[in-house]
């Protein structure tokens, strides 16, 4: 059933005050809220509850003759209170790991020219405990983390690490796989720390002295991962981060099956985050123009069964996209779950709801309110654009997925 609630934002701890009822536990909830007559929408309902008779209440008498004693029922505001703390919690959790992994990475690109081995250590510890969580957690969603988060040197190579595992595992990779394509990841421009920073990134306008110096960074990571004695597996995803399956990457201009399993990752992951992430902000896509881009111009680039699993698991919309709800509100996709990439969690702008306490509202609880169109930031009124805070730089973790029928995390 499709119901309409008529209560003030603050009275129930539902994000939205009219919805279709998907679990046992909304209708425990709605029970608790103390509420004489709830509104039913029988056209925006399923088919068998559009003639209906409406539902006899219990009789109280006979729910007090029953040997089962009631639950007491949560106070609509505390129920709210607990959702608010659950999910400040996770985004918490999420940025505090990724925050972690970016200090991680810069002492290992600080090690690795006077101590490689040290730092090949560091490299995989932190490696294979994202690779425990990852396999820990079943089920994992990609996170939108918070503006700022992290070391700001190191966020290209944690978010190539951590979206390189996310496709390895949704990939089939078998764990010792997935620590290989994360260490390939992490390390695949660790050469650059012998270089000049204005040469760090490619830009249009590079003069080419820069832009062969600029290419040289792949030589220079080679030369650091021999020098930590990694596997011949993990050398190689190095050495292919800018291959391209179309025989147009460098160094060496390898075309498809030439490729090796994590290069096509990695190549792929790393491509992604420049366009969400250039050197100048202001030439940045949004990730679901990313996604188009790679798509529409450059799947020739590509091996095609890597990117079809990517943009399965990345979602129409992912994480960091602002879009335009069916019901005209603007909402930022802030976490994608692979198995249903078209109903993204968001969080919607809502004038009456300050933007802190905001809830994030699973697409998947809520079928009749679907996503028309994704936008860019600019595109947002300026009340919206304030109230949703799109990311100048779109980082991403993983966390364990929650189950859109319940609104719990998992056990």
């Amino acid at each position: 059933m499709f119901i309409q609630l008529d209560l003030r934002w603050m009275e129930h701890p539902f994000p939205l005050g009219s919805f279709r009822i998907a679990s046992q536990e909304q209708i425990d909830t709605v029970l608790g809220l103390g509420l004489q007559t709830v509104r039913y929408v029988p056209a925006r309902s399923d088919s068998e509850f559009q003639n209906a008779a409406a539902p006899v209440p219990p009789d109280p008498a006979a729910a007090g003759s029953s040997s089962t004693v009631a639950a007491e029922p949560v106070p609509a505001a505390e129920l709210l209170k607990q959702q608010l703390l659950a999910q400040h919690a996770a985004l918490e959790a999420c940025d505090r790991h990724f925050l972690a992994a970016t200090r991680t990475c810069l002492r290992l690109g600080a090690a690795a020219d006077q101590d490689p081995l040290q730092a090949r250590a560091q490299g995989e510890a932190l490696v294979s405990n994202c690779v425990d969580d990852l396999l820990f957690n079943g089920d994992s969603v990609i996170r939108l983390l918070s503006e700022g988060v992290g070391e700001r040197n190191a966020l290209h190579p944690v978010n190539v690490m951590v979206l390189s595992l996310l496709l390895g595992k949704a990939h089939g990779a078998a764990p010792e796989e997935l620590r290989a394509i994360g260490l390939a990841a992490l390390l695949h421009d660790i050469g650059k720390v012998r270089m000049p920073p204005h040469q760090w990134v490619r830009t249009k306008d590079m003069a080419l002295g820069d832009l062969l110096g600029y290419q040289r960074h792949v030589a220079y990571s080679i030369d650091l991962g021999r020098r930590m004695q990694l596997p011949r597996a993990v050398l190689d995803g190095i050495a292919q981060h800018h291959e391209m399956a179309d025989g147009s990457g460098f160094p060496t201009g390898l075309r498809g099956d030439a490729i090796g399993p994590i290069g096509r990752i990695v190549a792929l992951v790393n491509y992604y985050d420049r366009l969400c992430n250039p050197a100048h902000g202001a030439q940045a896509l949004t990730p679901h123009e990313a996604l188009s881009v790679i798509f529409a111009k450059g799947k020739a680039q590509f091996d095609s069964q890597v990117l079809g699993v990517f943009i399965r698991m990345m979602g129409v919309y992912p994480p960091g996209s602002v879009v335009q709800l069916v019901n005209d509100r603007y909402a930022i996709v802030v976490s994608v779950n692979s198995s249903r990439p078209l109903r993204p969690r968001v969080v919607v702008h809502d004038p009456a709801v300050p933007k802190e306490q905001a809830l994030i509202l699973d697409l998947e609880t809520v079928p009749e309110l679907g996503i028309r169109r994704s936008l860019k930031p600019t595109q947002l009124p300026r009340e919206s654009l304030d109230y949703l805070s799109p990311r100048k730089r779109i980082c991403y973790f993983f966390e364990r997925a929650v189950d859109p029928a319940s609104a719990k995390v998992l056990p």
